[in-house]
């Protein structure tokens, strides 16, 4: 029976930014089918009475540090962006269009990259295509994707899918019906996904 690992994320969130840049080498490991499913954490938080540990000082500080203590367990870098919170609804399209491309690791590096390790402010239409151009990417042709109504429909189809099945945050993943919230889960996916 093959394994099949679904990755709910938002690229604004620094925790999708550690998952992302784990999940590969997890499902490597375990032999699983990575999907990745872009969604919009704003819509998801909406929808939940949800909030960004962000919103709380207290809680926005320790999870800053917590993050920290992950990355360097990881063995990357998370520098955390100075436009934070970023509004992710073009970067989130143009993940949507990138999901089923030949480009779609391309296009996801940059926009991961873009946000926590450079530190640009995506929310930028003029900077988001600068990073996608300096991935080698061709940016107008990215920014027509973006643009398409089957995108726009498909990145709201998925927020409202991941809501209905519980989701309330990011990242999320799902082994079958068994949802793990939170990159600091990775080891409890990996079980599941070897069981």
């Amino acid at each position: 029976m093959s394994r099949e690992l679904e990755f709910f994320f938002d690229v604004g969130s620094p925790a999708s930014y550690l998952a992302w840049t784990q999940v590969p080498g997890l499902c490597q490991r375990t032999g699983a089918t990575l999907h990745y499913r872009p969604m919009l954490l704003g819509g998801v938080f909406k929808a939940t009475g949800n909030a960004s540990p962000a919103a709380v000082p207290a809680k926005g500080r320790y999870s800053g540090q917590d993050m920290q203590r992950f990355a360097r367990r990881y063995g990357v870098t998370l520098t955390m962006n100075p436009h934070f919170p970023v509004n992710t609804l073009v970067a989130m399209r143009l993940a949507t269009a990138a999901v089923d491309s030949d480009q779609r690791d391309t296009v996801l590096a940059a926009l991961f990259e873009g946000l926590w390790l450079q530190e640009k402010n995506l929310a930028d239409v003029d900077v988001l295509g600068r990073a996608l151009a300096d991935a080698g990417l061709d940016p107008e042709d990215w920014a027509a994707r973006a643009q398409e109504q089957a995108v726009k429909d498909r990145l709201k189809a998925t927020t409202e899918e991941a809501v209905a099945r519980g989701v309330f945050g990011a990242p999320t993943f799902f082994v079958g019906d068994e949802m793990f919230f939170g990159q600091d889960r990775l080891d409890f996916v990996e079980d599941a996904l070897r069981t």
